[in-house]
């Protein structure tokens, strides 16, 4: 067999002018830098090769000079498709220079898009990215005037509405592994991450294309393991051996047995975040985290949910995911993004997406640069800076509910917190909530038609998504509703009855939230008097959420009253209480069925107009619901002529 190990400068001699190749990595994760490096390098020499078109899904550099901006030379490249540009400046120039043709398609698009070419499909055919700027009804992902391919396509298919992204060939693909055999097989155990390295591999090999791999190190023939082996010779042209500067973990960490999965860091291990606006967005985020429930964690201030879900104690009971197929554990931050401690799983990147845009989120945390009265989301082009969309259209576009992060103003905002309450010290030069965005990443309309459940926290305020445009929901304690907030909006948004953020969010120390979504105080929160003949229901700032939720509620009051000889009159604070829309009518009916078998009579209070009238069109039967504004009213009537 023959020996496929060469160096680098003789690799880059089977790029040619024209060709379009495709490179692996996400952030600083599985970049082959040594490869690209060479690539600059022989242009930068002999001016070749030239007018290459470059396919990539994730982000792959720093912000400065490494990854994909070794390739920002003009000449160099003619063409991009990329998925997420914020990391790659130099490339991003020249399309808002207009110096190549550039597009900006969702990374889970481009990451089934290898797929499809490697099965020789024409396309891929999704609903990703409808209503959003990849709409061709809107600007058809293109980044510039010169760009002027149709790359997206409006179909119906059964009468729905999909997007056809065309394929096309791909002439070489500059991958990552770790091991290498002299034959080419290629095994990825030290790195962070598989990503996409087999459906790219496949692609450019069913395209008639040449596969260059970057490894750190060479083994004997037929010595790795094959089922260790990530990309079989068969797919391999070339391999190439990398220098250690240009063969890292992660921009941040050269490597970590922890991000290869090799060892579990200790409970503890991770520092909890300091009380700043970040952390206190993260932690309000948190609250919404759903138990047992599947969760992506977008780049940015989604970041600190995971540091604030570990400090909880709660990472047990729920599964956060990265897009780049993280499943379980804690992902990293900064340039580590993309890797994760105690994980569950690496999975391809394409499979990743494949859950992901069947629905298979239950909540998604993401970032948000500006939003507009009717809830859109723009987090991929403002002003002269071009960020890209990422996985952010996949992701948002199909969790089934998302919140959306970030802080109220951008660009200087400094924050004081003292005794709980929150006031601005200095405010951001740029607001963030306008009247329209400047680019649609996210349809709130498209949401709100689905009724798909949106919160857009920030360190001051709460909004969610209405049909009607967004609405504030809640304030910071010490914030001024005109002056803190709406002064700083482009627009006046809908305002009903407004509560206060939970005060222990700008508190130091843990919040104790383990025991909120995990319920773990009900045998506080339900009691009977001593005497048993009053039921005590304390749902407090309580969120009921799911079935699991019921069926704790269910049984800790059967448990207390079952035993009994006679029904008990009840009484249920509702203060601050959360009812999902989606439990509502179950809940209803198991509240009834607890009714009929135990209760002589029921009494429910909320100093919340709101939630009072929540609670009567969810509890309206045959005899009133006995519904007040405090306990003593409450109170009152169990001892009037009624009970």
């Amino acid at each position: 067999m023959k020996d496929k190990i060469i160096s680098a400068a003789d690799a880059m001699r089977l790029i040619g002018d024209g060709d379009t190749i495709t490179t692996s990595g996400f952030v600083g994760i599985g970049v082959p830098d040594g490869l690209l490096a060479a690539l600059e390098e022989r242009f930068l020499e002999k001016a070749a090769p030239r007018n290459l078109t470059l396919l990539f899904a994730a982000g792959q550099g720093d912000g400065k000079d490494r990854g994909l901006n070794r390739l920002g030379h003009e000449e160099l490249l003619k063409r991009v498709v990329g998925g997420h540009w914020g990391l790659i400046p130099k490339v991003a120039r020249l399309a808002l220079e207009g110096q190549i043709e550039a597009y900006n398609l969702p990374q889970g698009v481009i990451s089934h898009l290898f797929r499809d070419i490697a099965a020789g499909k024409p396309g891929t055919l999704t609903h990703v990215g409808l209503g959003t700027f990849v709409d061709p009804r809107h600007e058809g992902g293109k980044i510039n005037d010169v760009t002027n391919d149709d790359l997206v396509t409006l179909m119906k298919i059964d009468r729905q509405e999909k997007l056809f992204y065309r394929a096309f060939p791909i002439n070489v693909a500059l991958l990552r592994g770790t091991t290498a055999d002299p034959a080419g097989n290629v095994s990825m155990e030290r790195e962070a991450l598989v990503i996409d390295n087999l459906a790219q591999a496949m692609a450019v090999r069913n395209s008639g294309g040449v596969v260059i791999v970057q490894v750190e190190r060479i083994a004997a023939r037929g010595a790795l393991n094959p089922r260790d082996v990530i990309l079989p010779a068969a797919l391999v042209d070339a391999v190439v051996v990398a220098k250690p500067e240009h063969h890292m973990q992660t921009y941040a960490t050269p490597y970590s047995h922890l991000f290869a999965g090799q060892f579990r860091a200790p409970a503890g291990a991770t520092k909890p975040m300091a009380l700043d606006a970040r952390k206190i967005i993260a932690r309000r985020a948190a609250f919404e985290l759903p138990v047992n429930g599947v969760v992506n964690l977008g780049i940015g201030m989604p970041e600190g949910v995971a540091a604030v879900a570990a400090e909880e104690g709660i990472l047990d009971h729920v599964t956060l995911t990265a897009e780049p197929g993280v499943i379980g554990g804690q992902p990293a931050s900064g340039l580590d993004f993309g890797a994760a401690v105690n994980t569950d799983a690496i999975i391809p990147q394409n499979a990743q997406f494949d859950f992901y845009d069947g629905g298979g989120l239950d909540l998604a945390v993401l970032g948000m640069a500006e939003v507009d009265r009717a809830g859109d989301v723009n987090v991929s082009r403002f002003g002269t800076r071009l960020a890209g969309a990422g996985g952010f259209i996949n992701i948002s576009q199909n969790a089934r509910r998302v919140v959306f992060t970030g802080t109220f103003t951008a660009g200087g905002l400094a924050i004081d917190l003292a005794d709980g309450t929150l006031t601005i010290g200095q405010e951001g030069r740029a607001k963030k909530f306008l009247q329209q965005v400047q680019q649609i990443t996210f349809s709130g309309g498209g949401a709100a038609a689905q009724g798909k459940p949106v919160l857009y926290v920030t360190e001051r305020a709460v909004f969610d998504l209405k049909t009607e445009g967004i609405r504030l929901i809640e304030i910071a304690p010490g914030v001024d509703i005109d002056a803190d907030i709406i002064a700083h909006m482009g627009f006046r948004p809908l305002i009903g009855e407004v509560g206060e953020m939970d005060p222990r969010i700008f508190q130091d120390g843990p919040m104790d939230l383990k025991n909120d979504l995990l319920h773990l105080d009900l045998e506080d929160r339900i009691a009977l008097s001593e005497d048993k003949s009053l039921l005590f229901i304390n749902f407090e700032k309580l969120r009921i959420r799911d079935n699991n939720d019921l069926e704790r509620i269910y049984a800790r009051v059967v448990k207390l009253c079952d035993p009994l000889d006679a029904r008990v009159d009840a009484i249920a604070n509702y203060d601050g209480a959360r009812i999902d829309e989606d439990i509502e009518d179950a809940y209803a009916e198991m509240v009834n069925g607890l009714e009929d078998r135990y209760y002589k009579t029921v009494t429910r209070y909320s100093s919340s107009a709101f939630m009072r009238m929540k609670l009567g069109q969810t509890f309206t039967r045959d005899r009133a619901p006995h519904i007040f504004e405090t306990a003593g009213e409450a109170r009152d009537f169990l001892k009037g002529p009624q009970a």
